[in-house]
């Protein structure tokens, strides 16, 4: 071993160095753009099934090998369609000279701020009956619905979410989405649901939010124009007729504590 190290060694040049280093810089980039989005899920799932590949091979087990290489052709053969809009957002990225944009995490006093501001700003739209459509971000990354809406880049208020969803004014059709203690975008599109069994009281907003949670693990708030009435949507679930108190709740426990969010819907069981 020593004497591989040492030839190792010896035969490593400047240019190896700086070869590994632009492909550790292009893997990071890579990471960055895929860890905002949906897609950072199903690489996780596609290093399972590579794990698995290795432990079947070194425990001979054939028929199992052999499923999982015919099921990695077909996955690599896919790849470009499934991260099509990974692809495109790092490529518009790296003509506007993005791909360098640090994330910020929020801390717990900015998420609790957070927390009142959509809440009181929520009060005011479900008195006035003014549809609104509010997306949390969380671990789940939504660069991609964020691409479909009109940049904000803005600190969330009361009163910026209440202009924006002002009736008949430029941004009010769509959803805006919070990352960390960002109003990220304006008037982005959702993905609306194709269950069948919903309400026919709930419209398009609500299937939307529906749609986008089945999709993430995202929390979309919602206030219904047409009754002023609150709700939100988490794991593909409608939760209706909500107080201001336990909006309140449902966020921070959602915003503050992710791994807890399913035990949180499970101790709340509210009208759908």
């Amino acid at each position: 071993m020593s004497l591989q190290f040492q030839g190792l060694i010896q035969t490593f040049r400047v240019g190896d160095f700086f070869d590994i280093l632009c492909v550790a810089v292009i893997f990071y980039f890579l990471y960055k753009q895929i860890k905002d989005t949906r897609a950072m899920a199903l690489l996780k799932g596609l290093a399972v099934l590579l794990v698995i590949n290795v432990i079947s091979r070194f425990f001979d087990l054939h028929v199992v090998s052999w499923l999982l290489s015919q099921g990695m052709t077909v996955l690599l053969v896919a790849l470009p369609v499934v991260f099509q809009p990974e692809l495109r957002r790092a490529l518009e990225q790296l003509g506007r000279g993005r791909l360098l944009a640090k994330k910020v995490d929020a801390s717990e006093a900015e998420i609790e701020s957070m927390v009142g501001e959509v809440v009181a700003a929520a009060k005011v739209m479900s008195r006035e009956r003014i549809g609104a459509l509010i997306v949390f971000e969380r671990e789940v990354g939504l660069g991609e619905i964020i691409d479909t809406g009109i940049d904000i880049d803005g600190k969330v208020s009361r009163e910026l979410l209440n202009n924006i969803f002002i009736p008949n004014t430029p941004l009010h059709d769509g959803a805006v989405v919070i990352r960390n203690n960002r109003i990220m975008a304006a008037a982005c599109l959702l993905p609306l649901t194709q269950q069948r069994t919903l309400s026919t009281e709930l419209g398009t907003r609500h299937r939307a939010a529906i749609g986008l949670s089945e999709q993430a693990d995202a929390i979309v708030l919602v206030v219904s124009e047409e009754t002023g009435k609150i709700s939100y949507t988490y794991g593909g679930h409608i939760y209706r007729n909500l107080t201001e108190e336990k909006l309140r709740e449902a966020l921070r426990t959602f915003l503050d504590k992710p791994k807890s969010a399913f035990s949180f819907v499970k101790t709340w069981r509210w009208g759908k």
